[in-house]
């Protein structure tokens, strides 16, 4: 029983966390990107921070070190990682920006190796390392239509998000901190948000003028703080408990099928074939970044 609940609760953080892509894509229209994370994440960070303190015991940031951790999400896996993501999803459609974020776990191993030289890779590591990047080039270069430099900034944009989320939740780990998961994303969201809102007030091309206030500018924002921010925090924070750090990093691999879908489905988007087979290449080298890892799990 508990294996199917598990199976359920994967598959609706896939569909949460896909679909999210396309609210973002459709929301980019109504709100200028920056501002349009922060105020994601003003509606989240309410929703949070009140789900922490009725659930956990230790969900105040206490010592230098639950303050570290918190302005480190706050900065790198929150703020920045939105910003980039929000910005350059303007420039690509709702598959391509998820195959990208799923570098989110190649990048992460590389970061670990680099801040931890004892950690070293191996020869089929290092194989897996440069397959993802591999196929991020085979993911990106097929959205070019013009001049090659412009054509490569946004998915350029998105990749440099999933390597701030990756940097982060590395930097996190490495913190000697006492506060649980959900405690620092409560807090590394409220913070965050404020982040966004300074980040956007001194972007130029960014002004509160332009927000079109319409229905699907409001649903979209719900959506995104609500159902894929503050639901999808809950059922992540179940299943890291339940199945650990490397069954829940698949999830990054079944996202980009729902982000195709639901851009497909509502915002007419097509997926080149290239980009699926940009995204193999990305899986693969994922597998084999975690092949003993896997292994261990298996045996």
């Amino acid at each position: 029983m508990s294996t199917t609940r598990d199976a359920g609760l994967f598959l609706l953080l896939s569909f949460l966390w896909g679909t999210s892509f396309m609210a973002i894509k459709l929301g980019l229209e109504f709100i200028p990107p920056v501002l349009f994370a922060a105020v994601r994440y003003d509606v989240t960070a309410v929703l949070m921070v009140g789900y922490v303190a009725a659930t956990t015991g230790e969900w105040r940031p206490r010592s230098r070190a639950d303050w570290l951790t918190v302005l480190v999400g706050a900065t790198l896996i929150i703020a920045l990682y939105n910003a980039f993501l929000f910005i350059g999803q303007q420039g690509v459609t709702s598959g391509v920006a998820a195959i990208l974020i799923a570098m989110n776990p190649i990048l992460a191993t590389g970061f670990s190796r680099v801040l931890l030289p004892q950690e070293r890779l191996g020869g089929i590591e290092t194989v897996g390392l440069l397959l993802g990047f591999l196929g991020v080039g085979v993911v990106a270069f097929p959205e070019s239509a013009g001049p090659l430099a412009a054509d490569l900034v946004a998915p350029a944009f998105v990749l440099l998000a999933a390597a701030c989320v990756a940097l982060g939740s590395v930097v996190v780990q490495r913190v000697d901190s006492d506060i649980g998961t959900e405690g620092m994303v409560a807090w590394s969201t409220a913070l965050g948000a404020v982040l966004l809102h300074a980040m956007s007030a001194g972007l130029p091309s960014e002004s509160v003028g332009d927000v079109a206030i319409t229905p699907a500018a409001i649903v979209t924002v719900v959506y995104l703080a609500v159902f894929a921010s503050a639901v999808g925090y809950v059922i992540y924070f179940e299943l890291l408990d339940r199945l650990g750090a490397i069954e829940i990093n698949l999830v990054s691999y079944t996202v980009p099928v729902f982000a195709a879908l639901s851009g497909w489905l509502v915002l007419d988007e097509s997926l080149d074939i290239a980009a699926v087979a940009g995204f193999v290449v990305i899986f693969a080298g994922f597998l084999l970044l975690k092949q003993a890892t896997i292994r261990e799990r298996i045996a």
